[in-house]
């Protein structure tokens, strides 16, 4: 693309379509110019909000009458393939929220249609541009922590609870998979982004709360390539009220030092033998989680302007969703599960 401003649009008007928006109307590398929702009145509110041109109802007509260089879809993921395909069969570089699909079946044909069309497709996975965990791995790429043996994310969170939780996103009562699926695969992601690639897992889920369909309570071991093992100890039921800055803390230990990540986003280091002192960083003061997702949209505009590898590229993203996909088949046979 030899211009400097992308034309993009977006398709869903719900609850992380706001943050979405919200960054994107403070970037200068792109113009949203329209938005298509179901819903005409949440996304004639929506338009209204950002300051977008035009509404539809019939995202397959948006992409038709924009033409635009993007689509952003911020929308529910059994909607995805469809949406995927309806835009690379017209040129159209996607980004999609995760989760990618239901099924790794549909996961691996989002990005099959992409390539044979020959346009990119980003998975929107903004949790390890949150500056937190950039500062983490930099630190970690300076061998601080010297060879890392084991990682923990305990999170816990309170919007769970009770006869109607989720308040702000309440389909998640509905959801058959969630922890894992929709929260979970957070800290896969991440844990790819400090550690490496995960060649295992085992995995238990279970049910706190009778109110909803899927699991609310997770723990999940990993194994990574290089040989360190990891947990995931995640719940939405016995955390504080208030879930912000952060509703999980860090740990990474390594065979010359240990790093802890406070919910507090205040990053403690231990070099053994010593105390535990406190590290400074950059936080931005403005935008989601540390202007995480605005951090990966000017990534990801970036990436389309020069062609250059994204670092949620779909065929890259496949990866996280398989440890996913892992981590149900361990839950559902007890046993551990090699992640291909």
């Amino acid at each position: 693309m030899g211009f400097e401003k992308l034309k993009g649009v977006m398709i869903g008007a719900g609850y992380f379509a706001e943050r979405q928006a919200e960054a994107w109307s403070r970037m200068t590398g792109a113009e949203i110019t329209a938005v298509a929702d179901l819903d005409g009145a949440k996304a004639g509110a929506f338009a209204s909000r950002w300051s977008l041109s035009r509404v539809y109802l019939d995202a397959e007509e948006m992409l038709e009458r924009e033409r635009p260089d993007f689509v952003d879809i911020v929308t529910r993921p059994p909607s995805h393939l469809a949406l995927v395909q309806m835009a690379a069969a017209r040129g159209i570089h996607v980004i999609c929220q995760k989760p990618m699909a239901p099924t790794w079946e549909e996961s691996r044909a989002m990005v099959e249609v992409c390539a044979a069309n020959r346009v990119r497709l980003i998975i929107h996975e903004n949790w390890r541009w949150q500056p937190w965990f950039r500062e983490v791995k930099r630190l970690l790429d300076q061998g601080f922590c010297g060879a890392p043996f084991y990682a923990s994310f305990v999170m816990r969170n309170a919007d769970g609870r009770g006869p109607k939780p989720y308040a702000q996103q309440p389909y998640f009562r509905e959801m058959e998979r969630l922890m894992v699926y929709e929260m979970a695969v957070h800290f896969i992601d991440t844990f790819r982004f400090l550690l490496g690639e995960i060649t295992k897992v085992y995995c238990q889920n279970w049910r706190v709360n009778p109110a909803i369909q899927g699991e609310d309570c997770s723990l999940v071991q990993l194994t990574f390539e290089p040989g360190t093992r990891g947990l995931i100890d995640a719940n939405r039921i016995s955390g504080p009220a208030v879930r912000e800055p952060l509703s999980e803390e860090l740990i990474i230990e390594g065979d010359r030092a240990r790093l802890r990540l406070a919910r507090d986003e205040r990053l403690w280091l231990t070099e053994y033998g010593g105390t535990e002192a406190l590290h400074g960083y950059a936080v931005p003061g403005e935008g989601y989680r540390g202007d995480s997702v605005r951090a990966a949209q000017e990534h990801y505009l970036a990436c389309l302007r020069s062609g250059a590898p994204c670092e949620n590229d779909g065929a890259d993203y496949l990866k996280t969703t398989a440890a996913v996909f892992a981590c149900y088949r361990s839950a559902e046979t007890g046993q551990a599960v090699k992640v291909n």
